[in-house]
C-alpha cells in the first residue's frame, strides 16, 4: 500500500466536482469585482510634498524670509528661505524613507491559487478568484478567499492572522448541518475556510463562498473607515501658540510704529524698527523645534528597529498610560518549542541548553520522544510537529531512536470521531510495520484500551501541564507484521507511551522590558485570541499584573458599557476577544482617560490599532492593512523594542519642552533690545543683521543641540505625564519668562551703562551684543538638564551643541576684531578688555542666577 500524504483526498474523483467555466468566472469577475481588499495606497511624491511644504509652520518661515526681501536684505532673505528649503528636504526624506520602507514589506503581488475552471486545474492570480470557484489547497499554500471545505485529508490551518492564536486548528469536511453553524474564525473541527490564513498540514478542496470585502477579512478592513486620525497634542499646541504670539507681534510691533513716527517724526524708520521687533519676536522656532525633533526623532526610532508612519505619535508615546499587547509574537516568540515530556510518572522540562543535551536526556523519556517524531512528518510545515523533530533530532542524535532510513507506508488522518493521526513505517529489512500515533490525550487513551484507573492518572498529568498553559499531546506505539494494513487505526493493538507539552516560549527581553513600563507608571494589557489558562501562564512570565480577573469575549458580552468601563480599570487579561472586542477595549481605555498604545499584526487588529492613540504595527509577520492602520511599525517585532521607543517619546517630549524654555528667554532680550530704546529715545541698538546672527545661533541650538541631549535620569522611573500636559503649560513659560527677564535686564543695563561711560552707540551696541550672546549660552547651559544639577549638566555628552556653540563664539569674535565684519555688524571698535569686561561680568551675572532656585527648573 502506497503513502497517500503527496496525494490529492482519496475521494476527489468521487466527489464529481464542477467547476467553473472560463466565462462563468469573467462574468462574475466583472459583477463582483477582483478578490482584493481596499487598501491604502502608498502617497505619491507630490503628495508628500505638498504635506510638507502646506504647514502652516513652514509657510510662516517662508513669510519671515519674505520680510527681508521687502526690507532690502537680500542676503538674509537667502539665508532663511535656504533653510527653509533643507528643513523642507528633511522631513521629505522623511516621509519617502517610510514609504519605500512599507513598501518593501507589502505584497508586490496578490497570491496564486489552483483552480477548477472547465474541468481543468489551472492556476490564476488570487485576485482573479471568484464566488463558487473550487480550489485545490495544499500544505504551504495561502488561503485566497473564504469558502467551505468539501473534501480533505489532515488539513490544519493557521489563522492567527484573524484569531491571534498561535496553534493551527483542524479541520473538517462540512455536513449537512454546517449551513447552520457559526462561521467565524477559530475553533477545530469546522469546515470553513477564511481568506489570508494559511494550510500548515494537509490537503483539501473547497467552494469559495465570497470574495474581497464580503470576506472575513474585507468585513474588519471595513470597519478602518471609520476611525478618523487628528492631529496630535504637540502640533494643535504650536499652531496655537504661534497664532498667539504672532498676534501679540503684530500688536506690538503696530505700537512701536506709532511711537516711534509720533516722537521722532520718521514714520519710515518707524516702520523698519517695526519690522525688526516683528523678526526678533516672530515665532519661528516653534514649528522648526516640532519638525527637527520628530524627525529626529523618527530618525532615532528607525535605529531602534521601529519605523515611524505618522510622526507626531512620536511625542504621544511619552505620555501612553497604557500598553495593549497581544500574546502571540509580541510577548512570545510565536513559535512551538517542545517544553515538557512525561511518561511513566515522571516529568522532564526542556528549560535550558544544558537539558537538550543527550547525556541529560533520561533513558526513560527516549521511546515517547521517537514515536512522537514518527507521529510527525520528516520535514514538516506544522510548528508543533516541526519543534517536536528539531528536539528530537538534538537529543536523541547518535541513537537508535533516529530511524531516518525507515520508509512512510500509510498514514491515517484525523478525523471528528478520533483526534488522532497515526503513521505507519517500514523498516529497511521489510521485517516489519511500526505505527506512531499522537493526538489528543482521550483520543489516545481511547486508542489504547487504558482501564479507569490509568486514564485517571493519565488525566491528572494531562490537566498539570495544561494548566502550565502548554498544549497536551499523547503518543503511543504499535506493530504489525506484514500483510494487508486495517482499514482504521482502531485495529492496532496500541501501548501509551507518554505525552509531551508544546509552548510558544516568552521572549527573552519580555520580562525585563514589562518591568521597565510599570516602574515607568505604564499599565500593560494583555489582549488575546487564546485561552484563559494559556493567556493567564504568560501573563504570568512577563510579570504582568495577574491580581484581576481574566476577562472572556464572552463574558464581556454580557457586560453593560458601565460595567466594562469599570472591569477595564482593574483587569490586564483580556482572553477570546474578537476584533470588535479589541476595538470596544481601546475605547473604553480612552474613555477612561487613558493614552493607549496597541500592538498587533493581524487584520483582525487593524481597526484597533487605528483607534489607539499609538498603533504599533508588527513588521516581519504583520499584514498590510494592520501596518497601514498603525502610526509605528516594529521591524524586529520585538516588545522590548516598544519599550525604547517610549523611553526616545519621553525624550523627545522632554527637550522639546528645554528648547522651548530656550527659545521664550532668548527672545525676551532681543525683543526687549529691539523696543525699549525706541521708547526712551537712545540709539537703535539691534539691526536686522543681528537678528539673523541670533537666528542663526537659536535655530540650530534648539532644533539640533537640544535634541541631542541625552534623557533624563528619571525618565523610565517616573509615571506618564498627565493627560492634559502641554508643552506650552503656565510652568514652562514662567520659567522662559524668569530667565529671560533677568538677562533682558542685565543687557539694558549694560547698554545704558556704555552710554553713560562715554563709549559710542557703535561701541555701546558691541559690549551689549557681546553680552547678550554670552547669557544665550548661559540659558542653552542650565536648560540642559532639570534632573541633574547645573555643574553635573557640563558632564553630559553632546559634542553637536559644542561645536554650535564654538562657531558662535568663533563669528561673534570675528565681528567684534575683524574690521570687514565689524561693518557688517555695524560694531564700533572696543579694546580687548572692555570685551573680556562685559563677558565675565555677564558670566558672573549668571553664574549667580544659576545658584537661586527661582531661575532653575524644579526636576
Amino acid at each position: 500500500m502506497t503513502s497517500l500524504q503527496r496525494n490529492h483526498p482519496r475521494n476527489t474523483q468521487k466527489k464529481n466536482l464542477a467547476g467553473l467555466s472560463e466565462k462563468q468566472a469573467q462574468e462574475r469577475l466583472h459583477l463582483e469585482g477582483p478578490n482584493e481588499l481596499a487598501s491604502a495606497k502608498p502617497q505619491s511624491v507630490l503628495a508628500i510634498a505638498w504635506g510638507v511644504v502646506s504647514e502652516p509652520m513652514f509657510l510662516l518661515l517662508i513669510s519671515c524670509g519674505f520680510i527681508y526681501l521687502i526690507i532690502g536684505n537680500t542676503e538674509d532673505a537667502l539665508i532663511l528661505l535656504g533653510s527653509v528649503c533643507i528643513i523642507v528636504a528633511m522631513s521629505f526624506l522623511q516621509e519617502r524613507k517610510s514609504e519605500r520602507t512599507l513598501e518593501t514589506l507589502r505584497d508586490l503581488t496578490s497570491p496564486r491559487a489552483l483552480v477548477l475552471r472547465d474541468n481543468v486545474q489551472i492556476r490564476i492570480a488570487g485576485k482573479n478568484i471568484v464566488r463558487d470557484d473550487i480550489v485545490f489547497l495544499s500544505e504551504g499554500d495561502r488561503v485566497p478567499a473564504d469558502a467551505v471545505l468539501l473534501d480533505a485529508q489532515n488539513l490544519s490551518v493557521d489563522e492567527s492572522l484573524l484569531t491571534g492564536e498561535a496553534v493551527p486548528v483542524r479541520k473538517q469536511i462540512a455536513g449537512e448541518n454546517d449551513r447552520f453553524r457559526d462561521s467565524k474564525p477559530g475553533g477545530d473541527d469546522l469546515p470553513f475556510l477564511f481568506s489570508g490564513t494559511l494550510v500548515v498540514q494537509g490537503k483539501g478542496i473547497a467552494k469559495v463562498t465570497a470574495t474581497g470585502e464580503k470576506t472575513e477579512l474585507g468585513k474588519i478592513g471595513k470597519a478602518l473607515s471609520l476611525q478618523e486620525e487628528g492631529n496630535s497634542r504637540v502640533q494643535a499646541e504650536t499652531r496655537h501658540a504661534v497664532k498667539v504670539v504672532a498676534t501679540a507681534s503684530a500688536a506690538l510691533v503696530g505700537l512701536l510704529v506709532v511711537w516711534y513716527g509720533i516722537t521722532r517724526h520718521d514714520w519710515l524708520h518707524g516702520i523698519l524698527a517695526g519690522l525688526t521687533l516683528a523678526m526678533s519676536i516672530m515665532p519661528a522656532e516653534f514649528p522648526l523645534v516640532l519638525t527637527i525633533f520628530l524627525g529626529l526623532g523618527a530618525w532615532r526610532m528607525a535605529q531602534k528597529k521601529v519605523l515611524t508612519r505618522r510622526i507626531p505619535a512620536i511625542e504621544m508615546l511619552g505620555a501612553a498610560t497604557v500598553l495593549c499587547v497581544d500574546k502571540t509574537g509580541t510577548l512570545t516568540e510565536n513559535r512551538m518549542v517542545l517544553s515538557k515530556i512525561a511518561a511513566g510518572g515522571n516529568t522532564y522540562s526542556f528549560d535550558s541548553p544544558a537539558s537538550l543535551d543527550h547525556d541529560n536526556f533520561p533513558e526513560v523519556f527516549h521511546e515517547t520522544l521517537e514515536f512522537a517524531m514518527l507521529s510527525s512528518q520528516r520535514d514538516p510545515f506544522d510548528p508543533m510537529e516541526t519543534a517536536i523533530q528539531q528536539t528530537g533530532r538534538q537529543v536523541l542524535a547518535g541513537t537508535e531512536h533516529i530511524h531516518d532510513s525507515w520508509s512512510l507506508v500509510e498514514e491515517y488522518p484525523l478525523s471528528r470521531e478520533l483526534l488522532a493521526i497515526s503513521r505507519v513505517w517500514r523498516s529497511p529489512d521489510l521485517s516489519q510495520y511500526v505505527i506512531a500515533a499522537k493526538g489528543a490525550p482521550e483520543a489516545i487513551v481511547d486508542l489504547c484500551h487504558l482501564d479507569e484507573d490509568a486514564t485517571n492518572a493519565i488525566s491528572a498529568q494531562v490537566n498539570v501541564l495544561a494548566e502550565q498553559g502548554l498544549r497536551v499531546l499523547a503518543v503511543a506505539k504499535a506493530s504489525f507484521q506484514q500483510g494487508e494494513l486495517p482499514s482504521q487505526q482502531h485495529d492496532f493493538n496500541f501501548e501509551f507511551l507518554g505525552i509531551v507539552g508544546l509552548a510558544d516560549p516568552l521572549r527573552p527581553t519580555v520580562h525585563t522590558a514589562v518591568k521597565e513600563c510599570l516602574n515607568a507608571g505604564i499599565r500593560v494589557i494583555m489582549i488575546t485570541g487564546d485561552y484563559p489558562a494559556t493567556a493567564r501562564k504568560i501573563a504570568e512570565e512577563a510579570g504582568l499584573d495577574a491580581a484581576g480577573a481574566t476577562l472572556t469575549g464572552q463574558e464581556m458580552e454580557t457586560l453593560s458599557h458601565n460595567e466594562l468601563k469599570k472591569r477595564v480599570k482593574t483587569g490586564n487579561i483580556f482572553c477570546r476577544a474578537t476584533p470588535e472586542q479589541k476595538l470596544q477595549l481601546v475605547k473604553v481605555l480612552k474613555e477612561n482617560g487613558e493614552i493607549v498604545a496597541m500592538t498587533g499584526d493581524g487584520v483582525n487588529d487593524a481597526p484597533a490599532l487605528k483607534s489607539a492613540h499609538i498603533g504599533i504595527a508588527m513588521g516581519e509577520r504583520g499584514t498590510d492593512v494592520a501596518r497601514e492602520s498603525a502610526s509605528l511599525v516594529l521591524l524586529n517585532d520585538d516588545f522590548s523594542s516598544i519599550v525604547s521607543a517610549v523611553r526616545l517619546g519621553r525624550r523627545i517630549f522632554d527637550n522639546i519642552r528645554k528648547a522651548v524654555v530656550f527659545i521664550v528667554a532668548a527672545h525676551i532680550p532681543i525683543a526687549g533690545l529691539s523696543l525699549i530704546p525706541v521708547m526712551l529715545g537712545w540709539p537703535l541698538m539691534l539691526l536686522p543683521i543681528h537678528i539673523v546672527f541670533f537666528e542663526l545661533m537659536v535655530d540650530p541650538v534648539c532644533s539640533v543641540a537640544f535634541e541631542n541631549e541625552p534623557e533624563e535620569t528619571d525618565v523610565m522611573t517616573r509615571p506618564p505625564r498627565p493627560t492634559n500636559a502641554r508643552i506650552f503649560d503656565r510652568s514652562i513659560l514662567w520659567l522662559g519668562v524668569r530667565q529671560g527677564l533677568a538677562l533682558l535686564a542685565w543687557v539694558v543695563f549694560v547698554y545704558w551703562f556704555a552710554q553713560k561711560n562715554g563709549f559710542d552707540s557703535e561701541q555701546a551696541r558691541t559690549l551689549t551684543f557681546t553680552a547678550m550672546i554670552t547669557g544665550d549660552i548661559w540659558l542653552i547651559l542650565i536648560n540642559r538638564s532639570w534632573s541633574r544639577s547645573f555643574q553635573n549638566s557640563f558632564k553630559q555628552k553632546n559634542p553637536i551643541l559644542w561645536s554650535v556653540l564654538a562657531v558662535t563664539v568663533l563669528v561673534l569674535l570675528a565681528g567684534i576684531f575683524i574690521p570687514s565684519v565689524q561693518a557688517l555688524f555695524h560694531f564700533g571698535t572696543v579694546h580687548w578688555e572692555y570685551t573680556l569686561i562685559s563677558i565675565g561680568a555677564t558670566v558672573c551675572f549668571t553664574g549667580l542666577l544659576s545658584s537661586i532656585r527661582f531661575f532653575r527648573r524644579k526636576s
